[in-house]
């Protein structure tokens, strides 16, 4: 039975003509909202890496979407799928695509350490701030796969770099946290039921790694919001069936949503995250 705290919902999908899928060509107007000396085509380095950015058209930014790709991934790659060109106009905000040291992010658990990520972020929080005027309390980090594992840290580490959290297909590894020392975060986390990547139960990397279970990782922070261990129970066919709780105290909220695809991420989930988390904050309307 669900924690009084918590509610089920199903969410729809949205309307193929607004959110296609999201792997699709390059487009010439993915660089026409970048910004002169850093942007979409040229990236912007800061301390420890860089990353680019696709800014709004026809007026500035009113915050960030921050994506963090999957493993052997890329910023430039990411730049070239226009679903997220379109995402960032609709919503009015920036996209904005660090790149991970070597198409990989170093996280606790991870097979490969290959620098201080979270000094990473915290760089990239204050570059943006500094040369795009976004802060931080307008900005949600996002991520898949490896990347959604990462924004699971990184929201453990240094949640208060962002507003909020919408990771995709990707939690803590092994071993998880005994506790975070942030505060409870807005934090949407969607996974597919039929996802053999990253499972839900987690699975073994070779003898030395292990992706934890979601619900192991998600208990981490029930425990620390005072809120029972409650996990959703399947999928519909379509769309997703999402479970939220709220903080005891504090604005944190933890959704879990489910689908019942595979090792898969649409710009869709990213907007109903974001949309989510807009609405607590009160940037909705």
């Amino acid at each position: 039975m669900s924690h009084p705290a918590s509610a089920a919902r199903t969410v729809p999908p949205l309307a193929a003509a607004m959110l296609a899928g999201l792997w699709m060509a390059s487009s010439p107007a993915l660089a026409a909202g970048s910004a002169p000396g850093c942007g979409s085509d040229t990236p912007c380095t800061i301390a420890g890496g860089e990353y680019r950015i696709l800014l709004p058209q026809g007026a500035p930014p009113t915050g960030a979407i921050v994506f963090l790709h999957g493993w052997r991934g890329s910023a430039e790659a990411e730049m070239r799928n226009t679903a997220w060109a379109r995402l960032a106009d609709r919503l009015g905000v920036a996209f904005v695509a660090p790149q991970g040291e070597g198409g990989t992010w170093s996280y606790p658990g991870a097979p490969r350490q290959l620098r201080d990520e979270f000094s990473f972020f915290r760089a990239l929080a204050a570059d943006l701030k500094t040369r795009f005027g976004i802060s931080g309390d307008r900005m949600v980090l996002t991520g898949f796969s490896m990347g959604g594992s990462m924004a699971w840290n990184v929201a453990c580490r240094e949640g208060e770099l962002f507003a909020g959290y919408v990771a995709v297909a990707g939690a803590f590894w092994d071993p998880v946290p005994q506790a975070c020392p942030s505060p409870v975060p807005m934090l949407v986390h969607v996974h597919g039921t039929a996802d053999r990547t990253v499972p839900l139960e987690g699975r073994a990397i070779g003898e030395h790694w292990r992706q934890s279970g979601v619900a192991k990782s998600l208990a981490l922070w029930q425990r620390q919001a005072g809120l029972a261990p409650d996990f959703p129970q399947g999928a519909p066919a379509q769309g997703l069936a999402c479970q939220l709780q709220e903080a005891r105290e504090g604005p944190g909220l933890l959704e879990v949503c489910l689908h019942s695809g595979g090792h898969s991420i649409r710009a869709e989930w990213v907007e109903q995250g974001w949309q989510l988390i807009a609405q607590r904050r009160g940037w909705a309307g």
